[in-house]
C-alpha cells in the first residue's frame, strides 16, 4: 500500500472527508480536499475543522513516508499544532507538507536512544493560489519501549 492507501485504511475522517491524495513522499505531501457542501461553514467555504483535518493528514502523509521504514520501532505521534487561518477558504483547497529536519537527523536521534520530535510546515491554498491558512504540526518518534 501507499501512504495515501495505508491513511485512508487506517484514518476514518481522511475516508470521511474523502482526502485526495495528490503526493507523498519524504520532501513533500499535497493533499486536496475537495469542494463539498457537507463541510461547509456558515460563509459557503471549508469548515476550519475540516481545513484542520486536511493539513494535519497531510503531516501525517509526510512523516509516514519520511518514516516509515521505522515503524517495527517506533510510531509516529503528532505532538502538538499550531494553525493560523489567514483567508477565506472557497472551492477545492489543498494542503502542501515539507518536513522541517532533516531525516537523517531524526533517526540518529532515535538511535540514540531519545524521542525525537520534528516539525512540519504545512500552507493550505485556495484554487486561487492565495494561502487561506497555515499550520505547524510538531511529530514525534514513539519508540515502541515507552
Amino acid at each position: 500500500m501507499n501512504v495515501g492507501e495505508q491513511l485512508a485504511a487506517t484514518v476514518p475522517m481522511v475516508r470521511t472527508l474523502q482526502l485526495e491524495f495528490v503526493r507523498t513522499d519524504p520532501e513533500c505531501a499535497v493533499l486536496r480536499l475537495p469542494d463539498q457542501p457537507a463541510f461547509h461553514n456558515h460563509v459557503g467555504g471549508p469548515h476550519a475543522g475540516a481545513m484542520f483535518t486536511l493539513g494535519e493528514s497531510a503531516s501525517g502523509a509526510i512523516a509516514l513516508a519520511a518514516f516509515g521504514d521505522q515503524l517495527s520501532r517506533a510510531l509516529p505521534l503528532p505532538v502538538r499544532a499550531e494553525t493560523a487561518y489567514r483567508k477565506v477558504a472557497t472551492g477545492e483547497i489543498t494542503a502542501t507538507a515539507t518536513l522541517g529536519r532533516p531525516v537523517a537527523d531524526v533517526v540518529a536521534e532515535l538511535d540514540s536512544g531519545q524521542r525525537p520530535e520534528f516539525p512540519v510546515e504545512v500552507e493550505i491554498t485556495r484554487p486561487d493560489g492565495e494561502v487561506a491558512g497555515t499550520m505547524t504540526v510538531v511529530w514525534t518518534l514513539k519508540p515502541h519501549r515507552d
